[in-house]
C-alpha cells in the first residue's frame, strides 16, 4: 500500500528546528512519506540524514518583507509542482501558499501554530505589518479543520477568536536514556538556548552578570541581537563571564545541557505570544535535571505549581535576577529539591506521549 505523503513547511533552514525534527521523525515512523521544506541560507550547513526527506528552497533575500514575499511565492510554486496527500503549514509565515494549494488540489491542510504569530514582539511593534498578518490569519485559520498548537492557553485563545478547534501537542523532548551527570561544570554555568532575539531577557541577564560571582552565562544560538549582545558584553568588560556558543546541533545541545547548573527562560511581556508561551527549552531543562529560571507567566506557573522545577521571576530587574541566581548558587537544599522535582516531572513531559496525540490527529484525516 502506498504511503500517504505529507509536506511540512517552515521558513527556517531545518538544521536546528528540534520540534519539526521530532514531528517529522514520528510521522515517518508512523507510516507516512514525509518531506520537510525550509530555506537555504548563506551560512547553512549541510543537512544531517534523517528518517524523513528534507528540501531547502533558495532565496535571494535573507530577511524582511522581501524575504517573506519571495519565500511564499517560491513555496507556492514548489507545492504546485509537488504531489502530496496532506500539507502541514507551520506558523503563519507559510500558511498562505499551503492553504491555497490545499484548495487548488483539494487536499487536507493541517496548521501547526508554534506561537501566536501576530503577537510576537517583532510584529506587535509594527502595526501595519501586524494588520497584514492578521488579515492572513483571519482568511485562513477559520477555514482549517485540523489545527494544533504548543499549549492549552494558546489553544483556548485561538478557539475563542476563530471558533475552530485546536489540539495541544507540547514541544517536549524525547525521554533521555543517558546516565545523570553527577559533577557539574565549574564555575557554575547558566545556560540560555534559543534565538538571540528581542524580548528574551538577554540584555538584562548580561547586565546582571556584572554582580554575579562564581558563575558564567552561556548562550547557545544566534539571532537578530547577536552583534548587539556581543557589543554589550565588551562595553561592560565581562567577557570572562559570558560565552557565545553560536548555533548548536540539537544532538550537541542535548549533550551540553545536563552539565550546566541553571537553565534560563526569560521573556518580556511584549505580546500575547510570549505571555502564553511554553518554550521547548523549559522541557529540555527538566529532562536534563537542570533547575531553571522562568518568567511568572501562565503556562510556566502551571508547571511550577505542580512540580516546582525552578524559580519564577516576576520581573527582569537586575536586582531580581541577581537575587534569584545567588539563591540557587548558595542554597544547596533548595537546588537539590528543585533537581529532584525535575526528576519526577521529566516522566510526564516526554515526546513519546505527545507523539501518540500527533499520530491520532493525522489518523483522523483518513
Amino acid at each position: 500500500m502506498k504511503k500517504k505523503k505529507i509536506i511540512c513547511t517552515v521558513t527556517n533552514d531545518l538544521t536546528y528546528d528540534q520540534r519539526m525534527i521530532r514531528i517529522c521523525t514520528s510521522l515517518s515512523k508512523g507510516g507516512y512519506d514525509v518531506l520537510l521544506v525550509g530555506r537555504n541560507k548563506k551560512k547553512s550547513i549541510p543537512l544531517k540524514k534523517r528518517d524523513f526527506q528534507q528540501k531547502r528552497l533558495n532565496c535571494f533575500f535573507e530577511k524582511g518583507k522581501l524575504f517573506y514575499l519571495e519565500y511564499n511565492i517560491r513555496l507556492f510554486f514548489f507545492l504546485f509542482f509537488s504531489s502530496f496527500d496532506i500539507v502541514n503549514a507551520i506558523d503563519l509565515d507559510t500558511i498562505l501558499p499551503a492553504y491555497c494549494m490545499s484548495k487548488i488540489k483539494r487536499k487536507p491542510i493541517v496548521y501547526d501554530a508554534h506561537e501566536y504569530f501576530t503577537e510576537v514582539p517583532e510584529v506587535v511593534t509594527r502595526p501595519k505589518v501586524q494588520r497584514i498578518w492578521k488579515k492572513i490569519e483571519q482568511l485562513t485559520i477559520p477555514n482549517i479543520k485540523y489545527n494544533y498548537t504548543v499549549c492549552s492557553s494558546l489553544a483556548e485563545l485561538f478557539e475563542k477568536e476563530y471558533e475552530t478547534s485546536f489540539g495541544v501537542i507540547r514541544n517536549v523532548p524525547f525521554q533521555t536514556k543517558k546516565s545523570e551527570i553527577k559533577n557539574k561544570k565549574e564555575p557554575k554555568i547558566i545556560l540560555y538556548q534559543g534565538a538571540l532575539n528581542e524580548g528574551r531577557g538577554l540584555e538584562e541577564m548580561i547586565d546582571a552578570m556584572q554582580d554575579i560571582e562564581g558563575a558564567e552565562f552561556w548562550m547557545a544560538g544566534e539571532g537578530d541581537l547577536s552583534e548587539e549582545l556581543r557589543e554589550r558584553v565588551n562595553k561592560r568588560k565581562i567577557n570572562h563571564k559570558i560565552k557565545f556558543l553560536g548555533y548548536m546541533q540539537p544532538e550537541d545541545l542535548q549533550e551540553l545541557t545536563p552539565s550546566v547548573y541553571v537553565g534560563l527562560n526569560l521573556l518580556q511581556n511584549k505580546g500575547l505570544s510570549y505571555y502564553y508561551s511554553l518554550a521547548n527549552k523549559a522541557f529540555d531543562y527538566i529532562q536534563a535535571l537542570v533547575p531553571a529560571i522562568h518568567m511568572d507567566f501562565p503556562e510556566y506557573r502551571k508547571i511550577n505549581q505542580k512540580y516546582e522545577i525552578g524559580i519564577l521571576a516576576t520581573n527582569l530587574e537586575k536586582e531580581t535576577l541577581v537575587g534569584i541566581i545567588q539563591q540557587l548558587i548558595q542554597d544547596e537544599d533548595l537546588y537539590q529539591r528543585l533537581k529532584e522535582n525535575c526528576r519526577k516531572a521529566r516522566k510526564e513531559f516526554i515526546w513519546e506521549k505527545e507523539e501518540k496525540k500527533l499520530l491520532a490527529l493525522y489518523k483522523k484525516i483518513g
